[in-house]
């Protein structure tokens, strides 16, 4: 697996192969056909495993920013800002992510729903349940978690991945913090609890 996931990385869906996945693993083409039916299935045992390693770390850091918050901001920040540059510690994963966006056309859907349902969308319940937390104890308004963690992911995150192309060209400390910090602040102008009037006696 961790040969067939250097290969896909490097060569794409389309362009990677068997033979050459078998050569670097150091096994017979017969060997992973005695664990794998085909390249498709080959394919998504890799993703999948990487991308339940990766909604596993996102998880911890969200549990380690947003169950005890203080200040809503300042923790929310802190919490996108470790979450936008964990990639860098899954360079392998990200390439195959990489491959998936690139060359959606060629993979079979079920192989694409399968990696979004593990990966992205699993941790996306994890921060709507987070958000939907926070919100019951008045730091945010958020009637609808599952939206609220889908803005917050395109205005953090996804504002990160994007000019980065999903970390083929990682951006700098200070440019991946000022895009979260926008995004933040952004994404309380919409949820930010309201404000109670002062009323004069």
């Amino acid at each position: 697996m961790h040969a067939a996931r250097d290969v896909f990385g490097r060569e794409g869906y389309a362009g990677a192969n068997l033979d050459v996945i078998a050569s670097e693993a150091e096994v017979s083409k017969r060997t992973i056909y005695n664990h794998y039916t085909d390249k498709e299935d080959l394919f998504l045992s890799v993703i999948l495993e990487g991308s339940t390693q990766v909604a596993e770390v996102h998880k911890n850091i969200a549990d380690r920013h947003l169950s005890n918050i203080v200040d809503t901001e300042q923790s929310l920040v802190d919490f996108a800002v470790e979450w936008a540059n964990s990639p860098a510690a899954f360079a392998g994963h990200f390439a195959l992510v990489r491959t998936i966006n690139a060359e959606a056309a060629r993979i079979s859907p079920a192989v694409l729903w399968a990696w979004r349902e593990t990966g992205p969308l699993a941790f996306q319940r994890e921060l709507a349940r987070h958000l939907g937390l926070i919100g019951g104890r008045g730091l945010l308004d958020v009637p609808d978690p599952e939206a609220a963690a889908t803005h917050f992911n395109l205005l953090t995150f996804v504002s990160v991945m994007q000019p980065s192309f999903y970390f083929a060209v990682p951006l700098g400390e200070a440019e991946v913090s000022e895009i979260v910090i926008d995004g933040v602040k952004t994404f309380l102008r919409l949820y930010a609890p309201p404000r109670h009037p002062v009323i004069a006696h």
